[in-house]
């Protein structure tokens, strides 16, 4: 089987929870998966999930908590490339066939890392591996090298209306 690179982008909700998706399709297809998320470092409702899954779906955080609201510090930049070197070796491993970089397009947005970074990263793999990144703001030289681009558009939400994230929910 061929591995393509797929990208969920978009201000929408839900690219993490179509990544998600897919994880689970792969892990009930007896694929075994790496799920790794930038930014991010708590345990949310999904890792909870996703870790019921632990003997196909291996979860990895590059994040020390979510800092969308502050400034990127040295240490976010210094745990985002710590992450891409360990899945640069776990990408050439061969061990997995479905690759998930949550919010590397948030990390990229943010200059965690560069684009070349991630491509570099992407290309290591092997040719039956397929990726996806997901996260906001997705830089075009990834859209260009993508083989499937879907893009959330945000129509409504209630965030607008002072709704807070909601465990199991969004968070």
């Amino acid at each position: 089987m061929k591995g393509y690179l797929q990208v969920y982008t978009g201000n929408g909700k839900g690219k993490t929870t179509a990544a998600i998706g897919l994880a689970i399709r792969a892990a009930g297809a007896g694929l075994p998966v790496l799920f790794a998320q930038f930014i991010k470092g708590q345990k949310y409702s999904e890792i909870g999930a996703l870790e019921r899954y632990s003997d196909l779906i291996t979860i990895k955080q590059y994040g020390r908590g979510c800092f969308i609201e502050r400034e990127a510090q040295n240490e976010d930049v210094e745990c985002a490339l710590k992450g891409l070197q360990e899945l640069k070796f776990l990408l050439q491993s061969n061990k997995y066939r479905v690759v998930i970089l949550d919010e590397a397009n948030i990390a990229m947005h943010y200059k965690l890392f560069t684009v070349n970074q991630l491509l570099e990263l992407i290309h290591s793999s092997t040719s039956d591996c397929e990726i996806v990144v997901t996260g906001r703001c997705a830089p075009q030289e990834l859209i260009d090298a993508a083989d499937l681009v879907t893009e959330m558009k945000e129509i409504k939400h209630y965030y607008a209306s002072g709704v807070q994230a909601r465990k199991g929910i969004e968070c």
